[in-house]
């Protein structure tokens, strides 16, 4: 789930139109990992043709994905991206007052949280970074490992210390590298 502010006096936010483009871009690696897009904007879903056809033009990818128009803050409050006392609309909201919608969500197909990343409103979020702890959320709940710092999908994992050293020799039968008896690292599985 991506956001943006409201600013009716300078307009629609220039770094989430930025993001909101990037995303748009990488639209096609999400649903090949079988995962949707959502946008929210704390704007009124009226105002999201004239923001996509900017966004199209500066970015050069068209939004396709749905956004959630959500003036009245009931989303953005529901999951806590805006504070209890940011008032029950966006109409009004200025920069001076906007605690911006700047949360990024990955929800599971059980309908659970399954990352949460916020961002301050001048700095652009890293949807490849999201990408990469979706390929890692993935993966790791699949095959009962974890990934290292900085890990990249086609990298080493780490058996999780749930599995025993038994349990591992089945899944692994070539072994694996341990620095350390809890640290065992194996070839990402396939």
């Amino acid at each position: 789930m991506a956001g943006h502010p409201f600013l009716p006096s300078e307009g629609f936010h220039p770094v989430c139109t930025t993001e909101l483009g990037y995303m748009a871009g990488l639209q096609s690696e999400f649903a090949k990992r079988n995962c949707k897009i959502i946008g929210l904007s704390v704007d009124p879903a009226s105002s999201h043709s004239k923001w996509a056809a900017d966004i199209e033009e500066t970015q050069g990818h068209k939004v396709n994905y749905p956004m959630i128009g959500d003036p009245e803050l009931k989303v953005a409050k529901l999951y806590d991206m805006l504070p209890a006392d940011a008032g029950t609309t966006s109409e009004g909201r200025t920069a001076a007052n906007n605690a911006t919608v700047r949360t990024v969500f990955l929800i599971g197909p059980d309908k659970k949280i399954k990352l949460m990343l916020i961002y301050p409103m001048s700095t652009g979020r890293n949807f490849d970074e999201v990408l990469r702890a979706l390929d890692s959320i993935q993966l790791t709940a699949k095959h009962q490992v974890a990934t290292p710092v900085n890990w990249k999908p086609g990298q080493d994992v780490i058996i999780v210390p749930s599995v025993s050293d038994e349990d591992a020799k089945k899944k692994y039968p070539n072994g694996w590298k341990a620095p350390k008896p809890y640290l065992r690292i194996v070839p990402q599985p396939k």
